[in-house]
This record gives C-alpha cells, structure tokens and sequence, in this order.
C-alpha cells in the first residue's frame, strides 16, 4: 500500500505515530519558509508542515506543487500548536511533521478546484467530470447513495427476499414511453429494446415461484429530460405473490422507516399518511403533494356561478362540469407582490399551463378585498369568498377559472412556486405519504380512446371490477404511490392474474387478441400455467438520494449523468460510429457520419 493512513482518520490518540498518507494537494501555503499542504482524500484533509530542517530540497519541491498533483507523504503525527486548531474538520487539532514526499503524478493547470466554495457552470462539471467527482459534497452523495442500497439489500434479505437479475436485452412492449432500441447484428433487421422496468420479468418471475424478488434495476426511457429525470435511471424493484395492496404497503412503509433511522438517524411514525387519488387532486392539484406547507386550493365554483365577473362566471357554468373556479390564500403575502410581481406570475401560468390569465385579491388592514376586478362582485360574494378562503388581513388570494385539468396545473405550480419564494417550506422535513385509488384509465383526449393510467395489467379494485363492462371511468385501479416533498419516489399496483378480466381490459384499451399477442404474447401464455395473485413497486434510487441529501438536481446524485439532451459532455456519447459497423448491423442512417459532425 502507498498509505498507512486516510487523510480523514487521524485524531489527537495518534500523535507520535509515523504514518504515511497519499492524496491530492488541496493548497500549499508559505508561512515565512515554513510550508504547509493541505492534503485531501475521500475520506478528508489533514494538514502537512515542512520545517526548513528537512532541507532546500524537499522545500523547493513543495514549492512547485499545484492544487491536485497526487503525492505522497510520511511523517509523525503531532499536535498542532496552540492557536492553530482547525475546528471545522475532524483532523483540525493535528497535522503531519514532514519527513520525505514523493511526487506520484503531476496536474495540468484545471478548469476549476474540486474543493473551490463556487461551483462552475454545470456543463463545465459535466464535462470534466472526474474533477467534479473529488469534490467532498459530490463524493458524500455518492456515498449517501451506497449507504441507502445497501440498506435497502440488507432490509429485504432479512425478510426472505432474493435478489434476481432480469435481462438488459427484451422484446420492445408499450410501457409508456419510446424504447431505446438495440439492433440485432445476428437477426438483421430486428431490435432489442433496453428495459423501461423489469415490470413483465418480475410478473414471470411470480409465476416462477419466487414470491419475494427484489432487484436494483438498471432502467432506460427515451423521453424529455428534467432535473429529476434521466435517459437511463435505477429503480429499487419488487415483486410479491399472495399479497394485496395493504402488504406492499406495509413492506414498504417499513423500508421507509429502517432508511430514515439508518441513514438519517430520523424516525418515522407508522402508519404514513394516506389519501386518494382524488381528494390529493383535490386539495393540491396534483398526485404527489408536497405537504410540507398549507396554501391547499379551495373550490369557488358554485359561488362563481352567480357573480358579474364573466370569467369566473363562464368557467363555473362550463357543460357537464368540466369547468371550475378554485382558489389559494398565500397567508400574510399581500405586501410581498407587487402588481408587477403578479404580471410576471399571471404570465408565467400562462406559459406553463395554459392558463388564460391569473385573478387576485389583496386582503387589507380591515379585512376587505381588494383587486381591480373586485367591482364585479357584490359585498356578500366577496364576503364569501373571504370566508370560503379563510382571508384575513395582510392575505394574497389567487384564482384559476377553467377545466378542472387546468385549474390543478396552475394551482399546484403556483402553490409549490410561492412556498419558495416565501420560504414556506422546511428543508430539513421529510414528509411521506401513499396516494391510493388512482383512476384506472384515463381518456386519450386526441384519439378519443382509454389508455391505462400506469400499465395494462393493473387490477382494478375488485368493488370496480364490475364497472369494466359499463362504466370505464369511474373504475379504481389497485395502485399506490409513495411521496416524499413533492416527489413521486414509488409506484406500484397489484396485477391482474385472472384472464378474463386481462382479456376486458385490453378489448377496453383498444387491443385485439392479435396486437395483445404480439405484444405481450409470452406473458399471457404464462398467466394460464398457475399464475399466483401478485403485486409489486419501484422506488426511484436517484430520486430518494436527492431527496435524502437535500438536493435538487438529480444528476448530482449519479456518477455519469446525461444533459438535458441527453448527451455525455465527458465521452462525447452520443457520437456518430465507422459506416463498417452501420453495414454489419445491415442499417442505413438518414444523415452520413459526416453531416452528424
């Protein structure tokens, strides 16, 4: 070993040990011919002195070093002097007396310093990746990451779990999004599709007998990006037989307890919270509320029916009651936003959502509503708004009158946009909770025909199995979310294992017996050879690491990310590739090589 020691593990115990340590120089600082160097690893910094008696030398040497050239040190561990003691790192109260050091590698000058307080451009990080990888907060995350998998393995081994990997290579099947597909060089003209989940797999696996299969899952969607999504994501995958919706919860809502005690040190109450589908649409907006905060929305449609203001009134009356007039009371912000703040706020909904416009009122100091469409209503309207609202002084009330669809989209961007900006929101809190009762298919507005909200061997609920043949939307699936501040970092369902009911949901999504066949033909043949009652869930790693480490980009917890386009700034990945591999794989490309660069 070139080291004895860690530049992050000796203490005040080991004064008067010779240790020799290996890393990468932090800084060098001249103090009237005495050096020091801050040496870093992994696991810390530890201060080296070089005294003028270990010779010209070694201090010239010492003198021509750079932030991040790799040496080599041995020394005796001492304390540091009265004065000195570095309080902010655990190694603060010694430093290493230099005896020799040896130049293991050398550094160009580098576009930025790893332990630098001002991060560079992201795109600079992205691409000299391997800098960014030595900086501490980088190097803690990942660590933060092996931490909670290897939670989650030791967790479900002791329940009788088996890890079982699936295939990188499938059959391409609809699963929601476009496949990243593979070409064959062997069967020309044929692809395999890189895996969106192990969801078909893991049901085989069922039928196979193994009732308790977990795998960290290697998964990949060719879809638009975001800072909580990537091209190619890990999943915390399972699967169990002989089970309902309320034991997937519980195995669960125990990993959730066991993560937060053993990574964060942080209990959990049983059981999480739970609500439906629709009473989350409700009060929020959205299918993964962030409950951190109050502001929830308030519905006004029936108040709105009878006012003068046509665009209150318009959307209250919409047929069928597709229409609604919904509210928020941002408590004590009145002051806070200006008529050009809510310009900017009613343009922003409009370009996010769709929104037609954004409507207001100011409470003031004697409890009255204010807003230059206040004239449109009569003192009582207002009074029940205000009342509906909760409104008191110093109050910021904002509206959205349209499709229900809509008046979700805006509220909840608005709800969660002003909890930052009026810093509503506790960073520090982690705050779970299960969405049930999803809606088990939703309507294509464009084609006009029903997909399934998550996949199409979801079971619905078994007091809706009934509605298949008469009443498709208002039928319940057996799904379940998991939540945590915002994010949705689980999903699953029970699967439907009798044939018959598979059978109606495909006549209901449009699927022959044909197309059924093609797609998913080794899945159904498998359900008829004692297929046993099973369920499952996929917890998002990336977006439980960003969420436990208090980040908010979801690249800084991956080793290797993608862009936004999807793209490796480090490899230059994706590149163009020799025409001699386009002609063994028997494929032709729309622009040459040439054009791509």
């Amino acid at each position: 070993m070139l080291r004895t020691k860690t530049c992050g593990e000796l203490r005040r115990g080991d004064v008067g040990l010779l240790v020799t340590l290996a890393g990468w120089v932090d800084s060098v600082r001249d103090h009237s011919g005495v050096l020091f160097i801050n040496l870093r690893d992994r696991y810390g910094v530890t201060q080296v002195v070089f005294l003028p008696e270990i010779g010209e030398e070694c201090l010239d040497l010492v003198r021509s070093l750079h932030p991040e050239d790799v040496v080599q040190v041995i020394g005796l561990v001492q304390l540091r002097p009265d004065g000195i003691v570095n309080k902010k790192i655990p190694t603060g109260e010694i430093e290493i007396k230099a005896e020799s050091i040896v130049v293991l590698n050398r550094t160009q000058v580098v576009p930025f310093q790893p332990s630098a307080p001002e991060l560079p451009a992201e795109e600079t990080r992205l691409k000299y990746r391997y800098l960014d990888l030595r900086r501490p907060a980088m190097q803690r995350t990942l660590i933060l990451r092996h931490r909670i998998t290897k939670v989650m393995r030791d967790y479900f081994d002791e329940r009788g779990f088996v890890e079982i990997e699936t295939p990188m290579l499938g059959k391409s099947t609809p699963e929601g999004a476009r496949d990243y597909l593979v070409p064959s060089r062997i069967a020309q003209g044929e692809f395999y599709a890189l895996p969106q989940s192990p969801q078909l797999y893991k049901q085989i696996l069922m039928i196979g007998g193994y009732d308790r299969y977990f795998q960290i899952a290697r998964c990949f969607r060719d879809e638009d990006l975001r800072a909580d999504r990537q091209p190619e994501f890990t999943q915390m995958d399972l699967e169990m037989s002989f089970v309902g919706m309320e034991d997937i919860v519980e195995i669960v809502s125990g990993l959730v307890v066991r993560l937060m005690k053993d990574v964060l040190g942080r209990e959990v109450r049983l059981p999480i919270p739970r609500m439906s589908y629709d009473e989350a649409m409700e009060r929020f907006g959205h299918d993964a509320p962030d409950l951190r905060f109050g502001m929830e929305l308030v519905d006004l449609t029936d108040i709105a029916k009878q006012v003068d203001f046509r665009v209150f009134r318009e959307a209250a009356s919409m047929e069928n009651g597709k229409g609604r007039v919904r509210g928020i009371n941002a408590k004590k912000a009145a002051d806070k936003y200006s008529r050009k703040d809510i310009d900017a706020l009613s343009s922003w909904v409009a370009e996010q959502f769709g929104a037609k416009g954004l409507a207001w009122f100011k409470v003031d100091s004697d409890g009255k509503l204010t807003s230059p469409i206040a004239k449109n209503f009569t003192d009582d309207q207002l009074q029940q708004i205000a009342k509906r609202l909760g409104a008191e002084a110093g109050d910021f009330l904002l509206f959205s009158a349209d499709t229900y669809v809509t008046t979700c989209k805006v509220l909840n961007g608005l709800r969660r946009r002003l909890a930052v900006e009026l810093k509503l929101i506790d960073s520090g809190e982690m705050n779970f909770c299960w969405i049930v009762k999803f809606p088990m298919f939703d309507l294509d507005v464009e084609s006009g025909r029903w997909v399934a909200m998550h996949h199409p061997f979801t079971a619905p609920l078994a007091s809706d199995v009934e509605l298949l043949d008469s009443d498709p939307a208002k039928i319940r699936a057996e799904a379940y979310d998991l939540v945590l501040n915002g994010f949705e970092v689980g999903g699953g369902t029970i699967r439907i294992h009798d044939s018959q009911i598979q059978s109606k949901v495909f006549d209901l999504l449009g699927l022959s017996n044909e197309m059924a066949k093609e797609q998913f033909g080794f899945l159904l043949e498998a359900l008829q050879f004692g297929a046993p009652p099973h369920g499952g869930i996929a917890l998002g790693l990336d977006r439980l690491v960003m969420l436990f480490g208090g980040l908010d980009n979801i690249r800084d917890c991956i080793a290797f990310p993608k862009t936004a386009k999807a793209a490796d700034l480090m490899t230059g990945a994706p590149s163009p590739v020799e025409n001699k591999q386009l002609e063994e794989l028997a494929i032709k490309t729309l622009t040459t090589n040439k054009e791509k660069s």
